[in-house]
């Protein structure tokens, strides 16, 4: 209910009149006069309450007679009066009915009241109610009542005392509220300023309206008073306390902050006299240090006093707090102050309160901002901020180190360290707190976070400086300390965040921006000069309580403030100091002492910093291991092991924050991500923990064995912090660019130093950095760009280390990222943004640089694995991918190239359609050098398989790989031309798709010439075949640079390798396979693929000759390929050789030597061409489509029509083929020349280098026939010659005996060998030309005639090959049988080729005898001069058939040519020929050898028989024609005939035979025809008479000599019989006498000359002494003889005459 409502009026008017009546009641006695007031004062109320409508109005215009009864009535000093009395000027008051003047004297009542000491309580409540109903009571009358509070406030009586005190604060208060509402009402008012005051005026207060004057009188005074000065105002004050006067302006100054600030006078008074009050009231404990004795100084200092001190302190924190921005000078003197109080030589209160002071400035972040703008950042300034900082950090120190000593405020126990925590409240708790250094602190709960609640500086009660419990200022100074931390770090987080806000703001409102950062710039500063100032203290501090922490929570507190900081400084850029506090954590996750470079390397550079920062602060190293729970022991990851380390809850519990600090402050770590890290990587090791699938970690087995143990405590958590650590890496897919760079950076450098650490001991490494690597650049693929480069670029590095498991890591971390990389759906797709797929494949070819075959192996794997994932988009990856598959080397091992080979295999059989045609070319190079790679053959082989998949897929997919590469061709071109440089390709000129064939032709040409023969026949054979069945496709001008760089290159390659080959035997191959002997050398080996490639190549030239021959240098080909086949055929190879010729034989067309030509299909199929190409091509109509000109079919068709159908025989056709063969013919002339040398020098012992084999001379003499058709226009005497030279060579060259068996026929059969035949057959070809030849050809048949007489001699005289001994071949048969004699050439078995040859002749002879060459040329004579060798040796010929045909054959060319010899007698061209047909009868008829001793009877009648047959040729065929005959010859004939008239026999005949081996017939028939030829009536010229006469008497006298020889012997004799023979010589000369006999009884009388008959008389008495031998055989002969006789015995007619002529 309100005072003024009409029900309080009504009241206030009852209740008046009721305490007017009790006083006058109580006053009725004593005092009248009070009795006589109230009761008129009774009257005058009830007038006013019944005159005036406004009552409280009209009582307060009357309170001071209105009061008067009651102040009279405490004039009486009467208690009861007074207590009445004062209660109802209370109610007076309480309803503001009373004026000014009435308040005056209500005050000077109280005031004798107060002298008197009469109801002080009383008193003190009733200026109370006056003082706070109504503002009535100002200036002096205020002054007064304030006093008397003051008065009464210094009773005896304790209760008044207290009362008192509170009245004065109340009434102090009131003055300044007072103010404050004063204030309020009058603030619309613009006041006029004030003038400006000097400084010396202390009272102008003129400027102030009445309440605030009142306060600033107020003021002044409590100051004068505290300072022990005469108030000015508060006059009739006579005792005064400064605590008191300090709490009075205490409270004051804090309650009404704003009065000071807006009031000049105000400030001028704080200026003026608060602050040099403090100043000197603080001088006592400045001074004063514990411990010093008085003694000491010269003047006894005072003492601290602690009721000031502690209210100093209050009064500096308000004023600091409240006033600072107009106390700036003076606050710092404050402060410096408040940082000395700190000191460890202060008294323990005084610290304590101190610390209290400043950590109530800890919780007020933006006064601390402040001071460090008015002084750190001034030049010339006390570095206030950071010196309380650093302050509070040497007072944590100090409290560890300092040990109490001496101090009197101090000396109870309670204050020293007690270092045993067990009695707390008597029972046991493991309580928070300290310890280091044996020191233990215990840690009370002093304050709520953020609120600074003092204890002792609330204790204003105390006189005495209280006992400061243990560890209160520890505990103090740790909450300032994180207060201090919480409240800097928040308020710049806020700013920040606000400031990140505009900025986004400022972006979308570009215009307005330009204040806003100068002001933001400023603000920046302070924050970082704020940061720079405090670190260093605080890190000194937070360091040493996490190290001495004992407690979870507390250690939890320590670390997120250090956290914070660290962040903070990340945020604000600065490095070293986040740094710093990055380390402390790291160090105190890691084991005490434990040796990690980064760290201590940092703390260098940290304690340089601490320096710098003008107050040394020790940072205390860590030693903390006794009171902590171990939870781990593990291995230091060092490079020498060293024992182990132990891992302590507090370590597990720092190793989570700084994850933590990773996890959300990574964007701000910069380079410390390094310490981050390095520490991790540590702990991680020291825990056990190995990388798995993905780069996550996980708890591995101990792999260093029993040394790493782990707690169930940590096991538990293990799993946790594995996953906070792989969600820390997986976060770093929110940190932007810069920071990514830096934490990747970092995970470089630490893998760096792992790698360095693993080399040269196979330790396990830590893999930490490689795994961490590995998961960032997994989780941050949408930005892979950006750190791919030294991403990779580093894990590359780790690949190549000696340490197996470390590379292999890398291994796994390069090909996980390669293979996530292209999996990953980036936008746009890798399939439009050709960069970075090749930018992800790099590092995969980057890897083939690597020489470790496990890496190489996992590189192949994962291009296994891309390929079956991958495989159809790589597009322009492939020739990275292909040549990553291609880098293999021979050093790699098996395996690694079997998995490389596995990956191309999958390429070429599923890849290449959807792969760019320009890598079609790198897949042949790829194939191709699995092809050359000599590890395991089988890849090698399947490769060229490989090669030829890939042909086939170039000829199946032709048209369409043409048009993508030549439009690529056409890009390129252009790109060439615009660079201005020549397009570089190989085969360049070629179209493109032309090179593809080519680069293939020349890997497969590579592969020809591989050292491995299996390898060089597989390729040979698919080289060939490809060029046989896709050849077609290629356009004509790339057909040259076939011939030219790929087919003759290979040929010249083979060559040489064949030549320089190795003739060392081989002695098997490999594992346990056995070589033939046909190829147990390398030689041999090469042998084989000269073969090969020889024939490949001739019968692309066969096959292909019309394409090639339109090529321009075909001539010049032709020649290169010859000279390569001349080459071969003279290769000292017999395989190769004849293989040579065999390829001589196809490029001339000749397949195997057919007789007839065959058919025209035939014809094709040998030139190469399949059957199938031909049918459908040539076969017109309407049913074959019409094909675009350039497609693949028409070339096909162009090409095999030019060589189905031979170009027209054009002039040029004609010419050029003539020089072909011409080529061909010196080629062949050449090699025979060479292969048919006879060895030069050398006796026959040495064995000749080479001998050519049967085989070859065959098949070199059979190319003759077919060569010869072709070049036979020309062949001129001249080339007859050569040929001659060759056959006879060839003829003459023996064979080896250990070939003999296969080659040469049974000695015994007369069979040619083909070699023979061959040489016959060329003989024949050629003479058979020169039959049906023009006139001029058969000049040549006299060499031929030459030639095959030649051959002739071969049966008498087998040739000479050089100087070598050779064996007859029946010899060389029996010598076999010693198997290990060298090899010794046998000669051929000549007679049956010698003989055919005769026969040749004769047969040729009996065709050509009347040629004029033939007669020109003596071949008559030449035959007959050939034949007497074999006519001569007769029997000494080496077979008997020989003699036997020279003479049939003899007799044959005579019944020809003796004729024709007639006939040009004349001419005397035959005039030599005559004596050597003498001779050769001669020869024959009177043989020198003698015939073998086992010829039968028969074969000597046979033989002679042919005797006989040659006596009748002379007689039937020269005798009669004598005429044209040399009279010479006819003389040696009729010699010959005397002579085998009377031949006598052989020694050796049995006496049975005597008869027939006379060869009785043979005389018998020579006697006859001399006869008739001496005595033949047809003598036509004396001459002839007289040489048949002569040749009678010569048999005449010799027979006569034989008679009588023999008469002789005989008579000697006596009884033993006469020798053999001369009993044969005797019988055959009586037979010729019986003969002659015969003779002359046919002859003609007159033909016989005398003397004959006289010759033949006077045999007749030597007949008859005859008759005495006792032979019987003689006497039969003899009987025959002397039986003609008879017929002499009478002289005929004419005797006479003739004896007279």
């Amino acid at each position: 209910m309100s005072t003024s409502s009409p029900e309080a009026v009504k009241k206030l008017l009852e209740n008046m009149q009721t305490d007017l009546r009790s006083l006058s009641m109580e006053c009725k006695k004593k005092f009248p006069p009070v009795k006589e007031a109230a009761e008129s004062g009774i009257v005058k109320i009830k007038t006013i309450a019944a005159r005036n409508s406004d009552i409280l109005a009209t009582l307060k215009e009357n309170s001071s007679e209105v009061v008067q009864p009651f102040l009279m009535g405490c004039g009486t000093k009467e208690p009861k009066i007074t207590q009445l009395c004062l209660a109802a000027i209370q109610r007076l008051m309480s309803h503001e009915v009373v004026s000014e003047a009435a308040a005056g004297n209500i005050i000077n009542m109280l005031w004798q009241l107060m002298e008197n000491g009469l109801e002080e309580l009383k008193l003190l409540q009733t200026v109370l109610v006056l003082l706070t109903t109504n503002t009535v009571v100002h200036d002096q009358v205020l002054s007064k009542a304030i006093v008397l509070c003051f008065r009464l406030h210094f009773t005896k009586d304790n209760i008044t005392n207290n009362t008192a005190a509170a009245t004065v604060r109340q009434v102090v208060t009131v003055v300044f509220e007072r103010m404050v509402a004063e204030d309020e009402r009058f603030k619309d008012i613009v006041d006029q300023p004030p003038p400006v005051q000097g400084n010396t005026n202390r009272r102008s207060v003129s400027t102030l309206r009445p309440s605030a004057k009142d306060a600033y009188m107020l003021f002044q005074d409590l100051c004068q008073l505290v300072n022990a000065d005469a108030p000015y105002w508060l006059v009739g004050m006579t005792e005064m306390t400064r605590t008191f006067g300090l709490e009075l302006l205490e409270s004051v100054l804090n309650d009404f902050p704003r009065v000071f600030l807006q009031h000049q006078e105000f400030s001028f008074l704080l200026k003026e006299r608060v602050c040099p009050l403090v100043i000197k009231l603080f001088s006592p404990n400045i001074k004063f240090r514990q411990g010093n004795s008085s003694a000491a100084s010269p003047a006894p200092v005072e003492k601290p006093y602690f009721p000031i001190c502690m209210r100093l302190l209050r009064v500096v924190s308000v004023l600091i707090k409240h006033f600072y921005s107009l106390l700036v000078t003076e606050c710092e003197i404050f402060l410096s102050l408040l940082v000395k109080f700190l000191d460890g030589e202060k008294p323990q209160w005084l610290r304590a309160v101190a610390v209290e002071s400043v950590h109530r400035l800890c919780v007020q972040p933006h006064l601390l901002r402040s001071f460090c703008l008015s002084y750190d950042m001034k030049q010339h300034s006390t570095k206030v901020f950071r010196d309380i900082v650093n302050a509070l950090g040497s007072f944590i120190q100090s409290l560890f180190i300092v040990l109490n000593t001496g101090n009197p405020a101090a000396t109870n126990t309670s204050t020293g360290f007690c270092s045993n925590p067990t009695l707390t409240g008597g029972s046991l708790t493991t309580q928070a707190a300290f310890e280091y250094r044996g020191t233990w602190i215990p840690l009370m709960t002093v304050s709520v976070q953020g609120s600074a609640k003092a204890t002792y500086l609330e204790m204003l009660d105390k006189v005495e400086p209280p006992s400061i419990p243990e560890g209160y200022a520890m505990s103090v100074a740790f909450s300032a300390l994180l207060d201090l931390v919480r409240g800097i770090t928040s308020m710049i987080e806020r700013a920040l965040a606000k400031e990140e806000e505009e900025a986004v703001h400022r972006e979308a409102n570009p215009d307005q921006n330009t204040q806003l950062d100068v002001s933001l710039s400023g603000a920046h500063l302070v924050w970082e000069e704020m940061v720079s100032a405090c670190w260093c203290g605080l890190l000194a501090a937070l360091s040493l309580l996490l190290d001495a922490s004992t407690d979870e929570t507390a250690t939890e507190s320590i670390l997120k403030a250090e956290l914070t900081v660290a962040a903070l400084c990340g945020r604000l850029g600065l490095v070293t100091p986040r740094d710093a506090f990055i380390t402390a954590i790291c160090k105190a996750s890691l084991p005490p002492h434990y040796a990690l470079t980064v760290l201590s390397s940092n703390t260098a550079n940290l304690n340089k910093a601490y320096s710098i920062q003008g107050q040394s602060v020790q940072i205390i190293s860590s030693s903390s291991e006794s009171h902590q729970q171990v939870v781990a022991v593990g291995q230091p990851l060092s490079v020498q092991p060293q024992g182990t380390v132990v891992l302590t809850a507090k370590n597990i519990q720092c190793m989570r924050t700084l994850l933590n600090l990773a996890h959300c402050h990574g964007v701000v770590l910069g380079t410390s991500w390094q310490l981050v890290l390095a520490t991790l990587q540590h702990l991680v090791w020291i825990l056990g923990l190995k990388p798995g699938v993905g780069g996550a970690l996980k708890p591995g087995r101990a792999v260093e064995g029993p040394s790493t143990v782990l707690t169930t405590a940590v096991m538990t958590d293990l799993p946790v912090i594995s996953n906070i650590l792989s969600r820390l890496f997986e976060s770093s897919q929110y940190l932007d660019d810069v920071s990514l760079h830096h934490l990747i950076n970092a995970l470089c450098s630490l893998s760096l130093e792992a790698v360095e650490m693993a080399y040269g001991n196979n330790k396990e490494p830590s893999l930490f950095a490689v795994a961490k690597l590995l998961e960032t650049g997994l989780v941050n693929m949408n930005r892979i760009e950006i750190l791919w480069r030294p991403l990779t670029g580093h894990l590359l590095e780790v690949c190549q280390h000696p340490n197996a498991r470390m590379r292999e890591w890398g291994a796994e971390a390069v090909t996980s990222l390669i293979k996530a990389g292209l999996a990953y759906k980036h936008n746009p797709p890798l399939a439009q943004n050709q960069r970075l797929q090749l930018l992800l494949l790099n590092p995969l070819k980057e890897l083939s640089n690597v020489l470790h075959a496990d890496i190489r192996q996992k590189q192949l794997e994962s291009v296994l694995q891309i390929l079956q994932s991958q495989g159809d988009s790589l597009g322009p990856g492939w020739p990275l991918v292909l040549g990553v598959i291609g880098a293999i080397r021979n050093d790699q091992g098996e395996s690694l190239i079997r998995t490389a080979f596995q990956c191309l295999q999958l390429v070429v059989t599923d890849f290449l359609p959807t792969m760019p045609c320009a890598g079609l070319q790198i897949v042949v190079d790829v194939a191709g050098s699995f092809g050359l790679q000599n590890q395991e053959l089988n890849i090698s082989l399947t490769s060229i398989g490989l090669l030829w998949n890939i042909s086939d897929y170039f000829f199946q997919r032709g048209e369409a790989i043409t048009q993508e590469l030549e439009r690529e061709e056409a890009a390129l071109q252009k790109q060439a031309q615009e660079k201005g440089e020549p397009l570089n390709r190989p085969f360049h000129p070629a179209p493109p798709f032309d090179c593809l064939w080519l680069c293939l032709y020349a890997k497969l040409g590579q592969l020809c010439v591989d050292p491995r023969p299996a390898v060089r026949k597989s390729a040979g054979q698919t080289m060939f075949s490809t060029i046989a069945a896709h050849g077609t496709l290629l356009q004509q001008p790339t057909w040259h640079i076939v011939v030219w760089k790929v087919l003759f290159h290979l040929l010249d390659c083979v060559r040489k390798s064949s030549t320089t080959a190795d003739k060392e035997k081989i002695e098997s191959g490999g594992g346990n396979i056995l070589i033939h002997h046909s190829r147990d050398t390398a030689e041999k080996q090469w042998a084989e693929t000269w073969v090969l490639t020889l024939a490949g190549v001739a019968r692309i030239f066969n096959t292909r000759r019309y394409l090639l021959q339109q090529l321009g240098d075909y001539f010049k080909a032709w020649e290169v390929l010859l000279d390569h086949i001349q080459s071969a055929a003279l290769s000292k190879n017999s395989e190769v050789s004849l293989a040579a010729l065999k390829s001589f034989q196809e490029i001339l067309q000749i397949a195997t030597p057919v007789k007839d030509s065959a058919m025209p299909t035939d014809a094709l199929a040998a030139m190469g061409v399949p059957p199938v190409l031909i049918d459908p091509l040539s076969a017109p109509g309407p049913g074959r489509p019409l094909l675009r000109s350039d497609s693949m079919l028409e070339r096909l068709t162009s090409y095999n029509g030019a060589e189905l159908q031979a170009p027209p025989p054009g002039e040029e056709s004609a010419l050029e083929d003539a020089a072909l063969w011409w080529s061909a013919w010196n080629t062949w002339y050449r090699t025979g020349t060479d292969s048919t040398r006879p060895p030069s020098g050398g006796t026959g012992t040495d064995r000749p280098s080479f001998v050519p084999s049967q085989p070859f001379l065959t098949a070199l003499v059979q190319i003759f026939p077919a060569l010869y058709q072709h070049i036979k226009t020309g062949f001129s005497m001249e080339d007859l010659r050569k040929l001659g030279v060759i056959l006879h060579g060839a003829v003459s060259i023996p064979i080896s005996s250990d070939a003999s068996p296969f080659i040469l026929p049974s000695y015994t059969e007369a069979v040619l060998t083909s070699l023979q035949e061959a040489v016959l057959t060329a003989l024949d070809v050629l003479q058979k030309a020169i039959c049906v030849g023009p006139e001029n050809l058969q000049v040549m048949y006299p060499a031929i005639f030459e030639q095959l007489l030649l051959f002739v001699e071969f049966s008498c005289k087998p040739p000479q090959y050089g100087k070598m001994e050779t064996k007859h071949v029946a010899n060389a048969k029996y010598n076999q049988i010693q198997l290990f004699t060298p090899a010794e050439w046998v000669a051929l078995n000549y007679v049956p080729f010698a003989e055919r040859s005769l026969e040749v002749v004769v047969d040729l002879y009996h065709k050509t005898a009347c040629h004029k060459a033939v007669i020109n040329e003596k071949v008559l004579q030449n035959i007959i001069k050939t034949l007497r060798m074999p006519l001569g040796l007769k029997y000494g010929c080496p077979s008997e058939s020989t003699w036997k045909l020279a003479v049939s054959s003899l007799l044959k060319v005579l019944s020809t040519g003796l004729p024709v010899a007639r006939q040009h007698a004349s001419s005397r061209k035959f005039d030599t020929m005559w004596p050597e047909l003498a001779n050769a009868f001669k020869d024959f008829l009177f043989t020198k050898s003698t015939p073998p001793d086992n010829v039968s009877i028969q074969e000597f009648q046979k033989n002679e028989a042919i005797d006989v047959e040659v006596v009748q040729l002379i007689s039937t065929e020269i005798l009669p024609f004598a005429i044209f005959i040399p009279k010479d010859f006819v003389g040696q004939i009729m010699a010959m005939l005397n002579k085998g008239s009377i031949h006598s026999q052989s020694s050796s005949f049995t006496e049975a035979e005597v008869d027939v081996r006379m060869r009785e017939e043979f005389s018998k028939v020579c006697f006859e025809t001399l006869l008739q030829f001496s005595f033949s009536n047809k003598v036509s010229t004396p001459q002839e008479g007289y040489i048949s006469r002569m040749a009678l008497s010569v048999l005449l006298k010799r027979s006569q000599d034989v008679l009588r020889r023999y008469v002789d012997d005989e008579r000697l004799s006596g009884r033993c019989p006469l020798p053999r023979q001369q009993v044969t010589e005797i019988i055959f000369v009586l037979k010729a006498i019986s003969t002659l006999m015969d003779s002359l009884k046919k002859t003609q009388p007159e033909n016989v000359d005398g003397t004959t008959w006289a010759q033949v008389i006077a045999l007749y008495p030597t007949l008859v002494e005859c008759i005495t031998c006792s032979s019987s055989e003689v006497s039969s002969a003899l009987k025959e003889a002397m039986g003609p006789f008879k017929d002499f015995m009478q002289p005929p007619v004419s005797r006479v005459q003739n004896g007279e002529s």
